[in-house]
Protein backbone atom coordinates (compact mmCIF):
# COMPACT_ATOMS: atom_id res chain seq x y z
CA UNK A 1 0.00 0.00 0.00
CA UNK A 2 1.13 3.50 -0.48
CA UNK A 3 2.86 5.67 1.97
CA UNK A 4 0.55 8.45 0.72
CA UNK A 5 -2.32 8.40 2.67
CA UNK A 6 -3.93 10.83 0.03
CA UNK A 7 -3.98 7.82 -2.40
CA UNK A 8 -6.83 5.79 -3.02
CA UNK A 9 -5.64 2.69 -3.90
CA UNK A 10 -7.31 -0.85 -3.68
CA UNK A 11 -5.68 -1.59 0.24
CA UNK A 12 -6.84 1.85 1.34
CA UNK A 13 -10.06 0.76 -0.06
CA UNK A 14 -10.26 -2.37 2.14
CA UNK A 15 -8.95 -0.32 5.00
CA UNK A 16 -11.74 2.03 4.98
CA UNK A 17 -14.65 -0.42 4.79
CA UNK A 18 -12.41 -1.92 7.93
CA UNK A 19 -12.44 0.95 9.76
CA UNK A 20 -16.00 2.40 8.78
CA UNK A 21 -17.65 -1.58 10.11
CA UNK A 22 -15.44 -1.04 13.12
CA UNK A 23 -13.03 -3.79 12.31
CA UNK A 24 -10.28 -1.54 12.88
CA UNK A 25 -11.66 -1.64 16.83
CA UNK A 26 -10.05 -5.17 16.97
CA UNK A 27 -13.55 -7.08 17.29
CA UNK A 28 -15.06 -5.00 19.79
CA UNK A 29 -18.04 -2.54 19.95
CA UNK A 30 -17.84 -0.47 16.25
CA UNK A 31 -16.43 2.38 16.49
CA UNK A 32 -18.61 5.02 15.46
CA UNK A 33 -17.65 8.20 12.97
CA UNK A 34 -18.85 11.99 13.89
CA UNK A 35 -20.15 12.66 10.20
CA UNK A 36 -20.55 9.70 7.50
CA UNK A 37 -20.93 11.02 4.47
CA UNK A 38 -23.76 9.19 1.58
CA UNK A 39 -22.59 10.39 -2.15
CA UNK A 40 -19.42 10.60 -4.08
CA UNK A 41 -20.07 13.50 -5.96
CA UNK A 42 -19.00 17.27 -5.78
CA UNK A 43 -20.83 17.92 -2.56
CA UNK A 44 -20.49 14.90 -1.31
CA UNK A 45 -16.74 14.75 -1.65
CA UNK A 46 -16.65 18.58 -0.28
CA UNK A 47 -18.67 17.76 2.78
CA UNK A 48 -16.08 15.25 3.67
CA UNK A 49 -13.47 17.45 3.17
CA UNK A 50 -15.00 20.26 5.21
CA UNK A 51 -15.77 17.67 8.03
CA UNK A 52 -12.83 16.17 8.43
CA UNK A 53 -10.83 19.74 8.15
CA UNK A 54 -13.26 20.50 11.36
CA UNK A 55 -11.69 17.62 13.22
CA UNK A 56 -14.47 15.37 12.74
CA UNK A 57 -14.28 11.62 12.18
CA UNK A 58 -15.24 11.57 8.72
CA UNK A 59 -16.30 8.16 6.27
CA UNK A 60 -17.81 8.61 2.59
CA UNK A 61 -19.21 6.13 0.88
CA UNK A 62 -20.52 5.67 -2.94
CA UNK A 63 -22.76 3.11 -4.17
CA UNK A 64 -20.47 3.89 -7.74
CA UNK A 65 -17.49 5.49 -8.62
CA UNK A 66 -16.19 9.35 -7.75
CA UNK A 67 -18.36 11.60 -9.68
CA UNK A 68 -20.18 8.90 -11.65
CA UNK A 69 -23.47 10.75 -11.72
CA UNK A 70 -23.78 13.74 -12.36
CA UNK A 71 -20.54 15.51 -11.01
CA UNK A 72 -18.99 14.02 -14.43
CA UNK A 73 -21.73 15.21 -16.81
CA UNK A 74 -21.59 18.51 -16.25
CA UNK A 75 -21.09 21.97 -18.56
CA UNK A 76 -17.53 22.08 -16.76
CA UNK A 77 -17.97 25.42 -16.44
CA UNK A 78 -16.86 26.84 -13.05
CA UNK A 79 -19.17 30.30 -13.57
CA UNK A 80 -21.89 33.12 -11.26
CA UNK A 81 -24.45 32.02 -14.05
CA UNK A 82 -25.26 35.00 -16.32
CA UNK A 83 -29.10 33.83 -16.39
CA UNK A 84 -29.46 33.99 -12.58
CA UNK A 85 -28.24 37.25 -12.55
CA UNK A 86 -30.66 38.38 -15.44
CA UNK A 87 -33.18 36.34 -13.20
CA UNK A 88 -31.97 39.25 -10.73
CA UNK A 89 -30.79 36.05 -8.01
CA UNK A 90 -27.97 38.84 -7.12
CA UNK A 91 -27.01 37.01 -3.81
CA UNK A 92 -26.64 33.70 -6.32
CA UNK A 93 -24.28 35.28 -8.36
CA UNK A 94 -22.14 37.23 -5.76
CA UNK A 95 -21.81 33.80 -4.25
CA UNK A 96 -20.98 31.66 -7.08
CA UNK A 97 -18.59 34.54 -8.23
CA UNK A 98 -16.72 34.39 -5.45
CA UNK A 99 -16.31 30.70 -5.54
CA UNK A 100 -14.76 31.07 -8.80
CA UNK A 101 -12.47 33.38 -7.55
CA UNK A 102 -11.24 31.35 -4.78
CA UNK A 103 -10.98 28.13 -6.93
CA UNK A 104 -8.75 29.94 -9.68
CA UNK A 105 -6.35 31.82 -7.08
CA UNK A 106 -6.60 29.27 -4.01
CA UNK A 107 -8.13 26.14 -3.89
CA UNK A 108 -7.60 24.53 -7.38
CA UNK A 109 -5.73 26.90 -9.93
CA UNK A 110 -3.92 23.70 -10.84
CA UNK A 111 -8.28 22.79 -12.38
CA UNK A 112 -9.24 25.69 -12.55
CA UNK A 113 -8.61 27.72 -15.20
CA UNK A 114 -10.16 31.01 -17.34
CA UNK A 115 -12.04 30.46 -20.66
CA UNK A 116 -12.63 33.44 -22.59
CA UNK A 117 -16.69 34.08 -24.49
CA UNK A 118 -18.02 36.11 -26.87
CA UNK A 119 -21.81 37.13 -26.04
CA UNK A 120 -22.95 37.38 -29.76
CA UNK A 121 -25.71 40.94 -30.31
CA UNK A 122 -28.47 40.59 -32.57
CA UNK A 123 -29.92 44.19 -31.64
CA UNK A 124 -28.31 47.72 -32.66
CA UNK A 125 -28.42 50.28 -29.33
CA UNK A 126 -30.27 49.07 -26.91
CA UNK A 127 -28.95 45.09 -26.16
CA UNK A 128 -25.58 46.44 -26.14
CA UNK A 129 -26.09 48.69 -23.33
CA UNK A 130 -28.55 46.19 -21.58
CA UNK A 131 -25.67 43.14 -21.58
CA UNK A 132 -23.16 45.70 -21.06
CA UNK A 133 -24.72 47.13 -17.80
CA UNK A 134 -24.92 43.38 -16.82
CA UNK A 135 -21.44 42.56 -17.54
CA UNK A 136 -20.20 45.09 -16.01
CA UNK A 137 -22.09 44.40 -12.95
CA UNK A 138 -21.10 40.35 -12.96
CA UNK A 139 -16.93 41.94 -12.94
CA UNK A 140 -18.07 44.45 -10.33
CA UNK A 141 -19.44 41.33 -7.90
CA UNK A 142 -16.22 39.10 -9.23
CA UNK A 143 -14.25 42.36 -7.59
CA UNK A 144 -16.15 42.50 -4.30
CA UNK A 145 -13.66 41.06 -1.41
CA UNK A 146 -9.73 40.67 -1.44
CA UNK A 147 -8.94 37.69 -3.46
CA UNK A 148 -7.80 38.39 -7.04
CA UNK A 149 -11.07 38.53 -9.45
CA UNK A 150 -8.92 35.59 -11.47
CA UNK A 151 -10.01 36.70 -14.77
CA UNK A 152 -9.92 39.97 -17.45
CA UNK A 153 -13.25 42.30 -17.47
CA UNK A 154 -15.46 42.05 -20.15
CA UNK A 155 -14.79 44.24 -23.68
CA UNK A 156 -16.83 45.48 -26.02
CA UNK A 157 -16.10 44.34 -29.95
CA UNK A 158 -17.69 44.98 -33.07
CA UNK A 159 -18.50 43.31 -35.90
CA UNK A 160 -15.01 43.28 -37.78
CA UNK A 161 -12.96 42.26 -34.10
CA UNK A 162 -15.60 39.57 -33.84
CA UNK A 163 -14.69 38.11 -37.53
CA UNK A 164 -10.76 38.35 -36.43
CA UNK A 165 -11.23 36.21 -33.12
CA UNK A 166 -13.53 33.73 -34.25
CA UNK A 167 -13.47 33.27 -38.46
CA UNK A 168 -15.77 30.87 -38.29
CA UNK A 169 -18.80 32.46 -36.73
CA UNK A 170 -21.54 33.88 -38.72
CA UNK A 171 -21.04 38.15 -38.86
CA UNK A 172 -23.49 39.07 -40.90
CA UNK A 173 -26.86 38.36 -38.26
CA UNK A 174 -24.76 39.95 -35.34
CA UNK A 175 -24.14 44.11 -34.61
CA UNK A 176 -20.77 42.54 -32.67
CA UNK A 177 -20.50 40.87 -29.37
CA UNK A 178 -18.91 41.15 -25.76
CA UNK A 179 -16.16 39.31 -24.66
CA UNK A 180 -15.91 38.04 -21.39
CA UNK A 181 -14.24 35.28 -19.23
CA UNK A 182 -15.36 32.43 -16.89
CA UNK A 183 -13.83 29.37 -15.54
CA UNK A 184 -13.93 25.90 -16.76
CA UNK A 185 -12.73 22.57 -14.83
CA UNK A 186 -12.95 18.59 -15.40
CA UNK A 187 -15.55 18.51 -13.26
CA UNK A 188 -14.42 14.54 -12.21
CA UNK A 189 -11.14 15.34 -11.62
CA UNK A 190 -12.14 18.25 -9.02
CA UNK A 191 -14.44 15.44 -7.31
CA UNK A 192 -11.02 12.67 -7.72
CA UNK A 193 -9.23 15.76 -6.04
CA UNK A 194 -11.44 16.52 -2.97
CA UNK A 195 -11.73 12.93 -2.47
CA UNK A 196 -7.99 12.30 -2.26
CA UNK A 197 -7.54 15.36 -0.45
CA UNK A 198 -10.42 14.43 2.16
CA UNK A 199 -8.68 11.22 2.22
CA UNK A 200 -5.78 12.51 3.18
CA UNK A 201 -6.46 14.86 5.84
CA UNK A 202 -8.09 11.17 7.44
CA UNK A 203 -11.41 10.62 6.06
CA UNK A 204 -12.61 6.96 5.35
CA UNK A 205 -13.42 7.13 1.53
CA UNK A 206 -14.91 3.56 -0.20
CA UNK A 207 -16.77 3.35 -3.10
CA UNK A 208 -18.94 0.66 -4.79
CA UNK A 209 -20.54 0.86 -1.86
CA UNK A 210 -24.13 0.53 -1.62
CA UNK A 211 -26.22 2.12 1.01
CA UNK A 212 -29.30 -0.20 2.01
CA UNK A 213 -31.04 1.04 4.89
CA UNK A 214 -30.40 2.97 7.84
CA UNK A 215 -29.68 2.36 11.73
CA UNK A 216 -32.49 4.17 13.97
CA UNK A 217 -32.38 4.47 17.74
CA UNK A 218 -35.71 5.65 18.20
CA UNK A 219 -36.27 8.16 16.23
CA UNK A 220 -32.85 9.15 15.68
CA UNK A 221 -30.36 7.54 12.89
CA UNK A 222 -27.43 6.34 14.21
CA UNK A 223 -26.01 5.14 10.99
CA UNK A 224 -26.52 3.04 8.02
CA UNK A 225 -26.71 -0.72 6.40
CA UNK A 226 -24.70 -0.82 3.34
CA UNK A 227 -23.07 -3.59 0.81
CA UNK A 228 -19.68 -3.79 -0.60
CA UNK A 229 -20.72 -4.26 -4.22
CA UNK A 230 -17.31 -5.76 -4.79
CA UNK A 231 -17.81 -8.62 -2.53
CA UNK A 232 -21.20 -8.81 -1.50
CA UNK A 233 -20.29 -8.46 2.22
CA UNK A 234 -23.01 -6.47 4.42
CA UNK A 235 -21.95 -3.91 6.78
CA UNK A 236 -23.36 -1.59 9.65
CA UNK A 237 -21.89 1.87 9.84
CA UNK A 238 -22.36 3.72 12.63
CA UNK A 239 -22.37 7.68 12.95
CA UNK A 240 -23.29 10.18 15.19
CA UNK A 241 -24.81 11.94 11.95
CA UNK A 242 -25.48 10.81 8.45
CA UNK A 243 -25.39 13.74 5.67
CA UNK A 244 -26.69 12.53 2.93
CA UNK A 245 -25.52 14.37 -0.46
CA UNK A 246 -27.13 11.79 -3.04
CA UNK A 247 -28.40 14.16 -5.90
CA UNK A 248 -30.93 13.05 -7.66
CA UNK A 249 -31.36 10.13 -5.94
CA UNK A 250 -32.35 12.16 -2.98
CA UNK A 251 -35.90 10.53 -2.84
CA UNK A 252 -34.67 6.97 -2.43
CA UNK A 253 -32.65 8.22 -0.06
CA UNK A 254 -35.81 9.82 1.91
CA UNK A 255 -37.96 6.44 1.38
CA UNK A 256 -35.17 4.31 3.24
CA UNK A 257 -35.37 6.85 6.47
CA UNK A 258 -39.57 6.71 6.19
CA UNK A 259 -40.96 8.27 2.94
CA UNK A 260 -40.84 11.75 4.62
CA UNK A 261 -40.19 14.41 1.65
CA UNK A 262 -38.37 16.75 3.20
CA UNK A 263 -36.89 17.45 -0.30
CA UNK A 264 -39.04 17.51 -3.68
CA UNK A 265 -35.55 16.84 -6.11
CA UNK A 266 -36.56 17.04 -9.63
CA UNK A 267 -34.13 15.50 -12.13
CA UNK A 268 -33.23 18.15 -15.66
CA UNK A 269 -31.45 16.50 -18.21
CA UNK A 270 -28.85 18.61 -19.82
CA UNK A 271 -26.91 17.27 -23.02
CA UNK A 272 -23.99 18.10 -24.42
CA UNK A 273 -21.62 17.04 -27.45
CA UNK A 274 -18.21 16.83 -27.91
CA UNK A 275 -16.50 18.33 -31.46
CA UNK A 276 -13.20 18.07 -32.94
CA UNK A 277 -11.33 21.68 -31.92
CA UNK A 278 -11.05 22.36 -36.45
CA UNK A 279 -14.03 22.51 -37.08
CA UNK A 280 -14.47 25.66 -35.56
CA UNK A 281 -12.03 28.50 -35.46
CA UNK A 282 -12.25 30.73 -32.91
CA UNK A 283 -9.89 31.85 -29.98
CA UNK A 284 -13.12 31.82 -27.30
CA UNK A 285 -16.14 30.00 -26.22
CA UNK A 286 -19.79 31.33 -27.27
CA UNK A 287 -22.76 31.76 -25.06
CA UNK A 288 -26.11 32.05 -26.15
CA UNK A 289 -29.80 32.26 -25.09
CA UNK A 290 -31.84 29.79 -26.63
CA UNK A 291 -35.94 29.51 -26.45
CA UNK A 292 -35.47 26.51 -23.32
CA UNK A 293 -31.69 26.84 -22.00
CA UNK A 294 -28.52 28.27 -22.42
CA UNK A 295 -26.48 27.50 -25.80
CA UNK A 296 -22.84 27.17 -24.81
CA UNK A 297 -20.07 26.62 -26.93
CA UNK A 298 -16.72 25.88 -24.84
CA UNK A 299 -12.92 25.35 -25.26
CA UNK A 300 -11.81 21.97 -24.32
CA UNK A 301 -8.38 21.37 -25.13
CA UNK A 302 -8.47 20.10 -28.80
CA UNK A 303 -12.20 19.73 -28.72
CA UNK A 304 -15.49 21.98 -28.70
CA UNK A 305 -18.15 20.99 -25.84
CA UNK A 306 -21.26 22.14 -27.05
CA UNK A 307 -24.38 22.51 -24.46
CA UNK A 308 -26.89 22.32 -22.94
CA UNK A 309 -30.24 21.04 -22.79
CA UNK A 310 -32.58 21.44 -19.43
CA UNK A 311 -35.79 19.23 -19.61
CA UNK A 312 -37.22 17.05 -17.22
CA UNK A 313 -36.45 13.56 -16.64
CA UNK A 314 -38.30 10.77 -14.61
CA UNK A 315 -36.46 7.64 -16.14
CA UNK A 316 -32.98 5.56 -15.48
CA UNK A 317 -31.12 7.87 -13.21
CA UNK A 318 -27.75 6.15 -13.27
CA UNK A 319 -27.40 6.40 -17.20
CA UNK A 320 -29.96 9.17 -18.21
CA UNK A 321 -29.65 9.12 -22.27
CA UNK A 322 -29.31 11.75 -25.30
CA UNK A 323 -31.63 10.64 -27.88
CA UNK A 324 -31.35 11.90 -30.93
CA UNK A 325 -33.99 14.84 -30.38
CA UNK A 326 -31.63 16.10 -28.29
CA UNK A 327 -28.49 16.34 -30.48
CA UNK A 328 -30.67 17.56 -33.39
CA UNK A 329 -31.73 20.82 -31.03
CA UNK A 330 -28.13 21.25 -30.23
CA UNK A 331 -26.86 21.32 -33.44
CA UNK A 332 -29.81 22.93 -35.15
CA UNK A 333 -28.90 26.25 -32.75
CA UNK A 334 -25.51 26.03 -32.74
CA UNK A 335 -25.76 26.24 -36.68
CA UNK A 336 -27.38 29.38 -36.17
CA UNK A 337 -24.12 31.10 -35.18
CA UNK A 338 -21.50 28.93 -37.89
CA UNK A 339 -20.60 30.00 -41.11
CA UNK A 340 -20.21 26.05 -41.81
CA UNK A 341 -23.31 23.97 -40.25
CA UNK A 342 -22.43 20.86 -38.12
CA UNK A 343 -23.24 17.57 -38.37
CA UNK A 344 -23.59 14.09 -37.03
CA UNK A 345 -20.21 13.19 -38.26
CA UNK A 346 -18.77 15.56 -36.78
CA UNK A 347 -19.74 14.82 -33.45
CA UNK A 348 -16.89 12.76 -31.32
CA UNK A 349 -18.77 12.21 -28.06
CA UNK A 350 -22.42 12.73 -26.03
CA UNK A 351 -22.57 12.95 -22.77
CA UNK A 352 -26.18 13.07 -20.44
CA UNK A 353 -26.44 14.76 -16.84
CA UNK A 354 -28.82 15.18 -14.08
CA UNK A 355 -28.91 18.69 -12.39
CA UNK A 356 -30.66 17.86 -8.94
CA UNK A 357 -33.04 20.76 -8.93
CA UNK A 358 -35.33 21.42 -6.38
CA UNK A 359 -38.99 21.16 -7.66
CA UNK A 360 -41.42 24.41 -8.35
CA UNK A 361 -44.79 23.73 -7.99
CA UNK A 362 -45.58 24.23 -11.90
CA UNK A 363 -42.40 25.95 -12.89
CA UNK A 364 -40.60 24.17 -15.96
CA UNK A 365 -37.11 23.06 -14.67
CA UNK A 366 -35.37 26.00 -17.02
CA UNK A 367 -36.88 27.98 -14.65
CA UNK A 368 -36.19 26.39 -11.08
CA UNK A 369 -33.36 27.71 -9.47
CA UNK A 370 -30.37 26.57 -8.32
CA UNK A 371 -30.57 27.13 -4.96
CA UNK A 372 -29.63 24.54 -2.20
CA UNK A 373 -31.61 23.44 0.85
CA UNK A 374 -30.10 22.35 4.04
CA UNK A 375 -32.75 20.00 6.09
CA UNK A 376 -33.14 17.84 9.18
CA UNK A 377 -35.80 15.87 8.68
CA UNK A 378 -35.16 13.61 11.73
CA UNK A 379 -32.83 13.76 14.42
CA UNK A 380 -29.26 11.96 13.28
CA UNK A 381 -30.02 13.24 9.91
CA UNK A 382 -29.00 15.63 7.30
CA UNK A 383 -30.25 16.45 3.94
CA UNK A 384 -28.68 18.75 1.15
CA UNK A 385 -29.82 19.10 -2.59
CA UNK A 386 -29.97 21.63 -4.93
CA UNK A 387 -27.13 23.93 -5.81
CA UNK A 388 -24.33 23.99 -8.65
CA UNK A 389 -21.14 22.64 -8.83
CA UNK A 390 -19.53 26.39 -8.56
CA UNK A 391 -20.44 26.50 -4.95
CA UNK A 392 -20.17 22.94 -3.81
CA UNK A 393 -18.07 24.45 -1.20
CA UNK A 394 -20.65 26.51 0.30
CA UNK A 395 -22.89 23.60 0.09
CA UNK A 396 -20.62 21.27 2.07
CA UNK A 397 -20.11 24.09 4.66
CA UNK A 398 -24.06 24.56 5.31
CA UNK A 399 -23.82 20.83 5.33
CA UNK A 400 -21.78 20.38 8.26
CA UNK A 401 -22.89 23.28 9.81
CA UNK A 402 -26.18 21.83 10.30
CA UNK A 403 -24.61 18.43 11.26
CA UNK A 404 -22.23 20.51 13.90
CA UNK A 405 -25.51 21.67 15.29
CA UNK A 406 -26.92 18.32 15.67
CA UNK A 407 -23.84 16.96 17.31
CA UNK A 408 -23.60 20.30 20.01
CA UNK A 409 -27.23 19.67 20.65
CA UNK A 410 -27.52 16.41 21.12
CA UNK A 411 -23.94 15.15 22.48
CA UNK A 412 -22.68 18.51 23.73
CA UNK A 413 -19.74 18.29 21.14
CA UNK A 414 -17.53 21.25 20.00
CA UNK A 415 -17.39 21.93 16.50
CA UNK A 416 -15.26 24.40 14.58
CA UNK A 417 -15.76 26.34 12.05
CA UNK A 418 -15.21 25.43 8.39
CA UNK A 419 -11.78 26.05 7.13
CA UNK A 420 -12.17 25.20 3.23
CA UNK A 421 -11.68 28.62 2.03
CA UNK A 422 -7.48 28.08 3.03
CA UNK A 423 -7.40 24.33 2.70
CA UNK A 424 -5.75 23.87 -0.95
CA UNK A 425 -6.74 20.83 -2.72
CA UNK A 426 -4.42 18.19 -3.57
CA UNK A 427 -1.91 19.40 -6.44
CA UNK A 428 -2.62 23.25 -5.44
CA UNK A 429 0.67 23.25 -4.05
CA UNK A 430 4.04 23.34 -6.05
CA UNK A 431 1.42 23.68 -9.20
CA UNK A 432 3.02 27.33 -10.04
CA UNK A 433 6.50 26.53 -9.68
CA UNK A 434 6.12 23.18 -11.74
CA UNK A 435 4.33 25.56 -14.30
CA UNK A 436 7.61 28.12 -14.28
CA UNK A 437 9.60 24.85 -14.69
CA UNK A 438 8.02 23.37 -17.35
CA UNK A 439 10.87 23.36 -19.90
CA UNK A 440 13.27 22.22 -17.72
CA UNK A 441 10.70 19.15 -16.96
CA UNK A 442 10.34 18.56 -20.49
CA UNK A 443 13.34 18.66 -21.32
CA UNK A 444 14.71 16.37 -18.17
CA UNK A 445 11.77 13.85 -19.22
CA UNK A 446 12.46 13.97 -22.72
CA UNK A 447 8.85 15.17 -22.98
CA UNK A 448 7.37 17.40 -25.18
CA UNK A 449 6.34 20.65 -23.37
CA UNK A 450 2.72 20.34 -24.38
CA UNK A 451 2.96 17.05 -22.86
CA UNK A 452 3.70 18.52 -19.71
CA UNK A 453 1.32 21.15 -19.83
CA UNK A 454 -1.35 18.43 -19.95
CA UNK A 455 -0.16 16.57 -17.49
CA UNK A 456 -0.01 19.89 -15.00
CA UNK A 457 -3.06 20.58 -16.47
CA UNK A 458 -4.62 17.37 -14.73
CA UNK A 459 -2.52 16.41 -11.94
CA UNK A 460 -0.65 20.30 -11.14
CA UNK A 461 2.10 19.97 -8.18
CA UNK A 462 0.92 15.66 -8.37
CA UNK A 463 2.75 15.89 -11.80
CA UNK A 464 6.21 14.70 -10.05
CA UNK A 465 4.43 11.16 -9.07
CA UNK A 466 3.72 10.65 -13.06
CA UNK A 467 7.24 11.88 -13.84
CA UNK A 468 8.73 9.45 -10.74
CA UNK A 469 6.54 7.01 -12.33
CA UNK A 470 7.42 6.92 -15.36
CA UNK A 471 11.25 7.05 -14.17
CA UNK A 472 10.58 3.85 -12.24
CA UNK A 473 8.93 2.22 -15.56
CA UNK A 474 9.59 3.74 -18.55
CA UNK A 475 7.39 1.86 -20.92
CA UNK A 476 4.76 3.67 -19.41
CA UNK A 477 5.67 7.05 -21.15
CA UNK A 478 3.78 5.08 -24.31
CA UNK A 479 0.91 6.98 -25.67
CA UNK A 480 -2.50 4.87 -25.61
CA UNK A 481 -3.18 4.13 -28.74
CA UNK A 482 -6.36 5.47 -30.23
CA UNK A 483 -6.04 7.77 -27.36
CA UNK A 484 -2.72 9.92 -28.04
CA UNK A 485 -3.82 12.65 -25.75
CA UNK A 486 -3.06 10.45 -22.46
CA UNK A 487 -0.04 8.19 -21.77
CA UNK A 488 0.03 4.70 -20.22
CA UNK A 489 1.41 6.09 -16.95
CA UNK A 490 -2.02 7.66 -15.96
CA UNK A 491 -4.02 4.90 -16.29
CA UNK A 492 -1.80 2.89 -13.69
CA UNK A 493 -1.97 5.66 -11.89
CA UNK A 494 -5.22 5.84 -11.89
CA UNK A 495 -5.44 2.18 -10.47
CA UNK A 496 -2.70 3.12 -7.97
CA UNK A 497 -3.65 6.36 -6.37
CA UNK A 498 -7.26 7.12 -7.67
CA UNK A 499 -9.43 4.98 -7.23
CA UNK A 500 -10.44 3.43 -10.16
CA UNK A 501 -11.70 -0.38 -9.95
CA UNK A 502 -12.95 -0.33 -13.69
CA UNK A 503 -12.33 0.07 -17.28
CA UNK A 504 -15.62 2.31 -17.18
CA UNK A 505 -13.99 4.58 -14.51
CA UNK A 506 -10.27 5.46 -16.02
CA UNK A 507 -12.03 5.73 -19.99
CA UNK A 508 -15.05 7.75 -18.83
CA UNK A 509 -13.72 9.67 -15.68
CA UNK A 510 -10.24 9.24 -14.87
CA UNK A 511 -10.03 10.43 -18.14
CA UNK A 512 -11.97 11.47 -20.84
CA UNK A 513 -11.57 9.13 -23.50
CA UNK A 514 -15.25 8.37 -23.73
CA UNK A 515 -16.37 11.64 -25.08
CA UNK A 516 -13.33 12.60 -26.93
CA UNK A 517 -12.49 10.04 -29.44
CA UNK A 518 -14.86 9.15 -32.60
CA UNK A 519 -15.00 6.00 -31.74
CA UNK A 520 -15.32 6.49 -27.72
CA UNK A 521 -12.34 4.54 -26.68
CA UNK A 522 -13.20 1.38 -28.19
CA UNK A 523 -9.45 0.75 -29.51
CA UNK A 524 -8.04 1.99 -26.33
CA UNK A 525 -10.14 -0.25 -24.28
CA UNK A 526 -7.98 -3.23 -24.44
CA UNK A 527 -4.91 -1.70 -23.65
CA UNK A 528 -5.99 0.13 -21.18
CA UNK A 529 -7.82 -2.97 -19.83
CA UNK A 530 -4.23 -4.99 -19.74
CA UNK A 531 -2.62 -2.02 -17.72
CA UNK A 532 -5.16 -2.06 -15.23
CA UNK A 533 -5.23 -5.79 -14.91
CA UNK A 534 -0.88 -5.96 -14.26
CA UNK A 535 -2.14 -3.49 -10.74
CA UNK A 536 -5.41 -5.09 -9.78
CA UNK A 537 -4.86 -8.62 -10.50
CA UNK A 538 -7.53 -9.60 -13.33
CA UNK A 539 -7.33 -12.46 -14.96
CA UNK A 540 -7.41 -13.02 -18.98
CA UNK A 541 -11.13 -13.95 -18.12
CA UNK A 542 -11.78 -10.77 -16.28
CA UNK A 543 -9.80 -8.45 -18.22
CA UNK A 544 -11.98 -9.21 -21.25
CA UNK A 545 -15.16 -9.08 -19.67
CA UNK A 546 -14.26 -5.39 -18.92
CA UNK A 547 -13.14 -4.65 -22.44
CA UNK A 548 -16.92 -6.56 -23.53
CA UNK A 549 -18.86 -4.48 -20.99
CA UNK A 550 -17.33 -1.54 -21.95
CA UNK A 551 -17.79 -2.41 -25.59
CA UNK A 552 -21.61 -3.37 -25.19
CA UNK A 553 -21.47 0.48 -23.16
CA UNK A 554 -20.68 2.23 -26.51
CA UNK A 555 -22.93 -0.02 -28.23
CA UNK A 556 -25.83 1.27 -25.95
CA UNK A 557 -24.73 4.58 -25.76
CA UNK A 558 -24.55 5.01 -29.34
CA UNK A 559 -28.05 2.94 -30.37
CA UNK A 560 -29.70 5.11 -27.41
CA UNK A 561 -28.60 8.44 -29.55
CA UNK A 562 -30.33 7.45 -32.36
CA UNK A 563 -34.14 7.30 -30.77
CA UNK A 564 -36.34 10.09 -31.16
CA UNK A 565 -37.89 9.81 -27.64
CA UNK A 566 -36.47 9.60 -24.42
CA UNK A 567 -38.12 6.35 -23.55
CA UNK A 568 -36.68 4.83 -26.57
CA UNK A 569 -33.29 6.06 -25.46
CA UNK A 570 -33.56 5.15 -22.29
CA UNK A 571 -34.73 1.64 -23.18
CA UNK A 572 -31.85 1.22 -25.55
CA UNK A 573 -29.31 2.82 -23.15
CA UNK A 574 -30.30 0.53 -20.30
CA UNK A 575 -29.45 -2.86 -21.66
CA UNK A 576 -25.62 -2.59 -21.09
CA UNK A 577 -26.14 -1.65 -16.83
CA UNK A 578 -22.61 -1.26 -14.69
CA UNK A 579 -20.56 -3.98 -14.22
CA UNK A 580 -20.89 -6.34 -11.11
Amino acid sequence: MSRDPSALTPAAREAALSALAGASTGGGAAAELDVLVVGGGVVGTGVALDAVTRGLSTGLVEQRDLASGTSSRSSKLVHGGLRYLEMLDLALVREALHERGLLLTRLAPHLVRPVPFLYPLTHRGWERAYIGAGLALYDAMASVGTQDRGVPRHRHLTRGQVRRIAPDLRTDTITGAIRYHDAQVDDARLVLTLARTAAGHGAQVATRTAVTGFLREGERVVGVRATDLETGRELEIRARVVVNAAGVWTDEIQEMVGGRGALDVQASKGIHLVVPRDRIRSEAGLIARTETSVLFVIPWGRHWIIGTTDTAWDLDKAHPAASRADIDYLLEHVNEFLREPLDHDDVEGVYAGLRPLLRGESEPTSKISREHTVVTPVPGLVMIAGGKLTTYRVMARDAVDAAAHSLRTTLGATVRDSITDRVPLLGADGFAARTNQRVLLAHRTGLHVARIDHLLGRFGGLVDDLLALIDERPDLVAELAGAEDYLAAEVVYAVTHEGARHLDDVLTRRTRISIESFDRGVRAAPEVARLMAAELGWDEVRTADEVDHYLRRVEAERLSQLQLTDREADEARVRAPDIV
